[in-house]
């Protein structure tokens, strides 16, 4: 196993547990993220993962159907991607990226994993589950906006900054979210 398919897999569990619990009813229900549902908080997720590893030439098959079940959609994309990431030659393959020169395997680290932690959130919102994050799930989540810059809050990446209130102040998952421009 490579370190991207641990980091991955690491991000992996968490979330599925949190896609596993949406009630089938749920699924429309509005998320955070303006314009989207539930439903496609997971399909950003399966649609940006294949994206960028079919652009480096990996089969991960057809495209699972969220329509009729967007968890085991996740359930599938997510084995095919994390079979992929075992193959060192394919995590180390080197790049041109949005923000220089990068591998395959850093672009899964740095934008994928971090992704899978912030719409955990947001899906859990969207649907009433709790979504709370460890010390070591916020490291990530901030060192991952401290690597963006200024990009982070270009269109389609995060919203603004949000002015915590004082009582929120103390609470460091709600601070970590308002840096993401979500209101915790």
């Amino acid at each position: 196993m490579t370190d991207t398919a641990t980091h991955y897999e690491t991000a992996l569990r968490p979330l599925t547990a949190v896609v596993d619990a949406v009630p089938p009813h749920a699924w429309d229900a509005p998320s955070p993220c303006e314009g989207w549902s539930a439903r496609d908080v997971v399909g950003h997720l399966i649609g940006t993962q294949r994206e960028t590893l079919t652009d480096h030439g990996v089969d991960l098959g057809d495209a699972p159907d969220l329509i009729v079940d967007p968890a085991a959609a996740w359930a599938e994309h997510s084995r095919r991607v994390l079979d992929a990431l075992t193959d060192d030659e394919l995590v180390d393959r080197a790049y041109d990226g949005f923000l220089g020169p990068t591998t395959v395997g850093g672009t899964v680290e740095q934008f994928y994993v971090w992704d899978m932690y912030v719409h955990r959130w947001d899906l859990a919102r969207a649907v009433g589950l709790d979504a709370a994050f460890t010390d070591a799930e916020l490291d990530r989540i901030e060192r991952g906006a401290d690597s963006f810059g200024s990009a982070l809050y270009m269109d389609g990446m995060c919203r603004p900054t949000l002015a915590p209130t004082d009582a929120d102040r103390t609470d460091r998952a709600t601070r970590v979210l308002a840096r993401l421009g979500r209101a915790g």
